[in-house]
């Protein structure tokens, strides 16, 4: 085989384990949406509450870049978070210029519940893989992420 030929199968293959992780995250997103619809929120929703729970206090664009969304779209989930009773948002007591959030305990009672279908949603997921699996597919993605230049996150997300 040559050497040219190697690098193009790797790359296929490389290609393809792309796209099996896209299309994991988009059905673990598609199932965790499906068993918060209920109690009124997405995940999109339920991991900017948790970045709030994380960081009480912080402003939208904190919570932007925790949240890896733009500043507008993480105006458009805390306003959603605020309007539904799972946050409250106050002026920050330095500058009043920036609107910091808190959760909550409707806030925090909707995270248990949501604790609850993640933790539904991921047993599915690893069904079959043992612990050393899954951290050594940690590792790997970690290093992934390192090779294109962002850092692995060290709170879980």
């Amino acid at each position: 085989m040559t050497l040219k030929r190697e690098k193009s199968e790797w790359v296929s293959e490389a290609r393809r384990t792309i796209q099996l992780m896209k299309r994991i995250m988009i059905h673990l997103r598609s199932q965790m949406d499906e068993l918060l619809r209920p109690h009124g929120v997405t995940t999109a929703q339920l991991i900017m509450l948790r970045a709030i729970e994380a960081s009480p206090g912080s402003s939208g664009a904190q919570l932007a870049r925790e949240c890896y969304v733009t500043p507008q779209s993480a105006q458009a989930l805390i306003k959603h978070l605020e309007s539904g009773g799972f946050i409250v948002r106050a002026k920050d007591s330095v500058n009043d210029r920036i609107i910091t959030a808190r959760i909550t305990p409707l806030g925090e009672r909707l995270l248990g519940v949501a604790e609850k279908a993640a933790t539904e949603v991921q047993e599915k997921l690893w069904t079959g893989i043992s612990n050393s699996e899954v951290e050594k597919l940690t590792e790997l993605l970690k290093k992934c992420l390192r090779n294109i230049g962002d850092e692995a996150p060290q709170n879980g997300r």
